[in-house]
């Protein structure tokens, strides 16, 4: 212990403890682009149903993902090396996971020209969480296991050897056959193996090409091919509980769909086609199954069938809550083609018609689904399997009520309104409800902008109405309409587009539809669906916190009137937290809030016990443990403790006015070693408003569009994320009317280095920033992803993605102007950079993709040989089919190296790399990247 009679001696070692800290500090690593292959992410965390153990993957970069088992303290109880996509079994005595081949040997593979079928294949593993053993069972294509009981898993295995001899291996394994010398694959099935998994005891049924477990009984469904006279081919049915096999359906060559259980597994579904010719309009027949039956039953097929339909095979067969309905679907007979034609015979030629509900480009893009459209119906299996057709031509939308049980159905149509929704982007519905038992239909809502849904009673048909801001219940029995919102705003307050306000949403139902709970922007209101009578039962306003509902339970039907868990979020700090609120007498308590971003909790199914994630700037979400009472917290997991060891940064909200005089908020990333008497290079990065996202953790890594924020901080430099408030009419002004105060209001600050200011988007971000640099010179150097130069031309273009035109976009979304070209011309002309392209000064990278769905990627081509025609400093970068962003992980480590690069040159003073001196010649391409520096002088 020090004397304090020897001041001296403390003084000394205060000073060298501070010395040694600095030190320390000084040595921190500066984050570097191979670095990003040491962090892990989090995938697939999940908590077993007793709560006592927690399970998740760590993916490192490009390695393979460890996974992990822990208790609720933090305690490791298993973990194994590539694997993933764990689950626990339902009564939590098993952990299920996939062991995929090393990436590494499947690399050396392919680079040995290895064919894709005879790679090595997915291991299943099964962890026994009692016992603590592991099995692993080789070549394991796919697995099921029940949804609401355990004890037993189904799985397909490529290879009958694995059968015989478990193990993992990486050698491809040589396929079995038939003795008619038929292969296992798709067209004849897999071996299906079913092991109990308390005894290990498993039995195996060859050539299956589909297989079931029913929800809650015993009972697995399975269709095979055949197998010889020992096995025939048809469906069976396994009854777990006393190990009877039957089957139920014999076909020698048949095609199944759509196998699928009742919830009980007392009925059985399924469509089969037993016609062996090659005829194109396949005669599809509908099948049912009741426990005790000896064969499966047909209940409909093309001969009563309603007219012009036929049963379809890609409708889903499912029953009532009750199981006196079964519901599938009907198609129309597919359009068939004269198979006689030979190629140079046939027509090919896109007709476009001007009044089509679907602009041609859509059609093309389903033309999958719509020869898979279905139309719902449903069989009465009380009522001699009476017939009814639910989903229509008119109305081809179907939402059962009551899961099913309800007498009344909803049903819509958006065809009336498809053409004009080319220019809204608004596809309004017409709706009407339909008796299930007599299939008659009342037309009830005409013109609905906004999705509409049935109450989970089937009571009520509600929604929210964009067109007048209004919430409303309709009473299906009652047929009778309340407005519940009419006149106040449960809308979007802070609505900046020349769109209607979206709604904040709502939350459920109370039990029995007895009320609907709809969220404004900050609380939750009860309101009685007949009367419009509401309740306010939280009071955020006040503080401008906003307050939302928890679902704990994936099964809840109906908001109970017990406790609740609801998520906070300050509007003004950016703080969460949880907070339990009493529903009976409307009163709560805050449990936990902070500076920090807050995931939704998962509960263990049995219990109270969850787990979540909380994060900030700093702190990634590690898994935490804990209870509904979130008193004691138990971190289980530590991805990234090499974070330490780097110069990191921190996050703080700044304040400013906007040229137009209102106040505004952005973010500000600074070095961790930051010190105000230094002046420092930023790069200002937004993209429409993000400072509540201020405690979102920015874990280093190779981004598909934009700049890493810890990366950038890291390395010396200031991120500055202002907050875009837009006027109609104005969008790029109204980005230069924000962004420029807001980087001077930081210049003024004395810590910013104004000559070395880059700014950096994509798409709608890239935009504005084409559109700064036409009214600007502040930035010395920018990056602009994806954007739009010309917004006469993009008004007219296609989102390839979608088929959709781009119309909407600009007279009612994100674009913001308000109207069509020839409407407002100069509004198209002002917030087009293209005409003042000769007034840029600022070097520019820009970044656009030749498959890019969402913004034409000739628009990114007519920003650069604009600025080449004029001379300026530029680079195009155009990842060969990439779409709106590189997913390819070498592309985006390409773009991340080139744009730390580019900016590092203009901003800190770095050598300048190869490819921006000379470029990348064509005859280059994909061999010589321009990556390296260039000797100091060049």
């Amino acid at each position: 212990m020090l004397s304090k009679k020897n001041p001296t001696m403390k003084i000394f070692l205060t000073t060298l403890l501070i010395f040694i800290s600095l030190s320390i500090f000084a040595q921190k690593k500066i984050l570097d682009h191979k670095d990003l292959e040491i962090w892990n992410t989090i995938k697939n965390k999940t908590i077993s149903s007793n709560g006592e153990f927690i399970m998740y993957s760590l993916e490192k970069g490009e390695k393979d993902s460890w996974l992990k088992i822990k208790n609720g303290t933090g305690g490791l109880v298993f973990e194994h090396e590539r694997s993933e996509k764990g689950q626990f079994t339902y009564h939590s005595k098993y952990a299920l996971f996939t062991l995929k081949p090393w990436k590494d040997s499947i690399k050396e593979l392919k680079r040995s020209k290895v064919k894709k079928d005879d790679l090595p294949k997915d291991t299943l593993g099964i962890y026994n969480l009692n016992t603590k053993s592991l099995h692993k069972l080789g070549n394991v294509k796919s697995y099921k296991t029940p949804e609401k009981w355990s004890g037993f898993i189904a799985y397909l295995l490529e290879d009958i050897k694995s059968v015989k001899k478990e193990e993992d291996t990486l050698k491809p394994k040589k396929k079995d056959k038939k003795k008619s010398g038929q292969k296992v694959g798709k067209e004849n099935g897999y071996h299906l193996v079913l092991r109990d998994l308390n005894n290990t005891k498993q039995d195996t049924f060859k050539f299956v090409t589909d297989y079931v477990f029913a929800e809650e009984a015993k009972r697995l469904a399975f269709i095979t091919s055949g197998v010889d006279s020992t096995v025939k081919a048809g469906v069976y049915v396994l009854n777990l509980e006393n190990n009877n096999l039957a089957q139920i359906f014999d076909a020698e060559k048949a095609t199944y769909s759509q196998l699928n259980f009742s919830e009980t597994g007392k009925n059985l579904g399924f469509v089969v086609d037993t016609d062996t010719t090659k005829v194109l309009v396949r005669p599809n027949q509908l099948f049912h199954w009741k426990e005790g039956a000896i064969k499966a039953q047909k209940v409909l097929d093309e001969n009563n069938a309603p007219n012009g339909f036929r049963v379809s095979s890609d409708g889903k067969i499912s029953f009532s809550k009750d199981e006196s309905k079964l519901y599938f679907g009907l198609s129309k007979p597919p359009i068939v083609k004269d198979t006689t034609l030979l190629d140079e015979e046939i027509v090919n030629v896109e007709v476009w018609t001007y009044d089509e509900p679907r602009l041609y480009t859509v059609q093309e893009l389903q033309v999958k689904s719509d020869v898979k459209k279905s139309y719902l119906a449903a069989i009465h299996l009380n009522n001699s399997n009476k017939l009814i057709q639910i989903g229509s031509l008119a109305y081809p939308d179907a939402r059962l009520g009551n899961e099913g049980n309800s007498e009344l159905a909803l049903v819509s149509t958006s065809l009336p309104y498809e053409l004009e929704s080319q220019w809204t982007g608004n596809r309004a519905r017409d709706y009407a409800i339909v008796n299930t038992n007599t299939g008659e239909i009342t037309k009830i809502l005409t013109k609905m902008s906004g999705r509409i849904n049935i109450s989970p009673a089937g009571k009520y048909a509600y929604g929210y109405n964009s067109v007048d801001s209004t919430w409303f219940a309709y009473s299906l029995i009652k047929k009778k309409m309340t407005n519940l919102t009419k006149g106040e705003v449960f809308y979007n307050e802070l609505n900046d587009s020349p769109n209607n306000p979206y709604a904040y949403g709502s939350l459920g139902w109370s039990e029995n539809d007895a009320s609907l709970l709809i969220y404004n922007r900050f609380d939750i209101w009860k309101f009685n669906p007949d009367t419009g009578l509401k309740t306010k039962l939280t009071n955020g306003r006040e503080n401008k916190t906003v307050y939302r509902y928890v679902k704990l339970d994936k099964e809840e039907r109906f908001v109970n009137d017990k406790k609740w868990i609801l998520k906070t979020f300050n509007e003004v700090t950016k703080n969460s937290g949880y907070y339990e609120f009493n529903s009976k007498n409307n009163t709560g308590k805050q449990l936990i809030t902070g500076p920090f971003s807050f995931s939704t909790p998962l509960k263990a199914r049995e219990n109270n016990k969850v787990i979540y994630t909380k994060e900030s700037f700093i702190d990634f979400p590690d898994i935490i443990a804990s209870d509904l009472s979130f008193k004691k917290q138990n971190q289980l997991s530590n991805a990234n403790p090499q974070q330490k060891e780097y110069n990191w940064g921190t996050a703080e909200l700044v304040n400013w006015t906007s040229l137009d005089g209102v106040e505004l908020t952005g973010m500000l990333i600074k070095p961790e070693n930051f010190d105000p008497s230094k002046k420092y290079p930023m790069i200002v990065n937004f993209y429409e408003k993000s400072s509540d996202g201020l405690f979102r953790h920015k874990a280093p890594s190779a981004g598909r569009s934009t700049i890493n924020y810890s990366f950038y901080a890291s390395r010396g430099y200031l991120i500055f994320n202002p907050d875009i408030n837009y006027r109609i009419g104005y969008p790029g002004e109204s980005a230069l009317n924000c962004v420029l105060p807001g980087v001077t209001s930081l210049i003024d600050k004395g810590f910013v280095d104004k000559d070395n200011i880059g700014v950096q988007g994509h798409s709608w971000g890239g935009y504005q920033i084409a559109y700064l640099v036409t009214k600007t010179d502040i930035f010395k150097a920018a990056e602009s992803g994806a954007p739009v130069p010309n917004m006469i031309s993009a008004y007219g273009g296609i989102r390839w993605w979608t088929g959709l035109s781009r119309q909407f976009q600009y007279e009612h979304t994100q674009s913001r102007i308000g109207g069509t070209p020839w409407e407002y011309p100069q509004r198209y002309i002002e917030n087009s950079p293209i005409f003042n392209i000769d007034k840029i000064n600022t070097p520019l990278l820009i970044m656009h993709n030749d498959a890019d769905g969402h913004v034409p990627w000739y628009q990114g081509i007519e920003f650069f040989t604009a600025l080449r025609r004029l001379g300026k400093p530029s680079w195009f970068l155009n990842y060969n089919g990439e779409p709106h962003w590189p997913q390819k992980i070498q592309n985006r480590k390409d773009f991340n190296i080139r744009l730390a690069q580019f900016f590092d040159f203009y901003l800190k003073g770095a050598q300048k790399p190869v490819w921006m001196k000379r470029g990348v010649p064509a005859i280059e391409k994909g061999i010589n990247q321009g990556l390296e520096l260039l000797p100091v002088g060049e």
